[in-house]
């Protein structure tokens, strides 16, 4: 009977501790976490580039208390703790891609929430790298996040623009009281809200300039696939907000690349149009 070493459970633990707060660069060995799907992960093989692993970005940033009672104007904490969570979200989320040696992230989701006295983002996507390290030997000390799709970044790659990061704005602005008069004059009619509607104006333009000025602190000509969500706040119904997020794009080609359409048709489709028995004429 051969005799078992014993195992020193303490040696051991440390050393796993220890392996986890270092970043090793991935290897051929080691297997790769994607949320793309098989076809986007080959599309992005084929132009290539190549996912290296799945990377999440957090930040609850604090909103002071008191700030969703009636006013005027803007809440300006709560726009600036919506936008420093996602600022604070973007950084985190390439510090994990220079990690796993990632020259960018795309498909990156967009979770924001906004609750009364604190605000959530999380930010997740896939990190990704050229095939031909050869040619981009170096990982930049700021990739790119996008929430392009994959298929969606090799076409934009295709064309000879790249994403640089993401675009973000939002505002959220107290809507002005109606007076008792007024509200009951409107209650059994059919009118404009003016307060409500100056206020998703007014909150809509600063939400864009924001967004515009993000893309232009990154160095972006242009954003692409901008989301906006808009409307009053579900626990503040007298406060509207409006966020604008999307990708910011820079042409990095001597030239924009025009890019040939193929058709596809797909085999899948569950809607029948006709009977293949009534080409016969029949």
């Amino acid at each position: 009977m051969t005799d078992i070493p014993a195992v020193d459970v303490r040696a051991e633990m440390l050393s796993g501790a220890k392996s986890l707060t270092v970043a090793a660069a991935p290897t051929k060995s080691r297997g790769v976490t994607s949320d793309l799907s098989i076809d986007e992960a080959l599309l992005l093989h084929a132009a290539g580039w190549e996912p290296v692993d799945l990377v999440c970005g957090v930040s609850v940033v604090s909103v002071p208390m008191g700030v969703w009672n009636w006013g005027q104007g803007e809440i300006t904490s709560a726009a600036a703790g919506h936008n420093a969570a996602v600022r604070e979200a973007s950084a985190e989320l390439r510090n994990e891609c220079v990690k796993v040696q990632g020259h960018g992230v795309v498909g990156v989701r967009v979770d924001v929430e906004v609750h009364p006295h604190h605000i959530d983002v999380e930010l997740t996507g896939t990190a990704v790298r050229p095939v031909n390290q050869g040619a981009h030997p170096a990982v930049p000390a700021s990739p790119f996040i996008s929430d392009l799709s994959a298929r969606d970044f090799t076409l934009l790659a295709g064309a000879g623009w790249m994403p640089v990061g993401l675009a973000f704005g939002a505002s959220f602005v107290y809507a002005p009281r109606r007076s008792a008069g007024d509200t009951m004059r409107q209650k059994t009619q059919n009118i404009e809200l003016t307060n409500f509607t100056e206020a998703m104006y007014a909150a809509r333009e600063s939400a864009m300039e924001r967004m515009q000025q993000s893309a232009l602190d990154v160095h972006g000509q242009g954003v692409v696939e901008v989301k906006v969500t808009e409307g009053p706040m579900h626990f503040a119904r007298h406060a509207v907000g409006f966020t604008a997020w999307g990708t910011a794009v820079r042409l990095v080609a001597d030239a924009h690349q025009f890019v040939q359409p193929q058709v596809i048709l797909p085999l899948d489709d569950k809607i029948v149009a006709f009977e293949a028995q009534s080409l016969r004429g029949a």
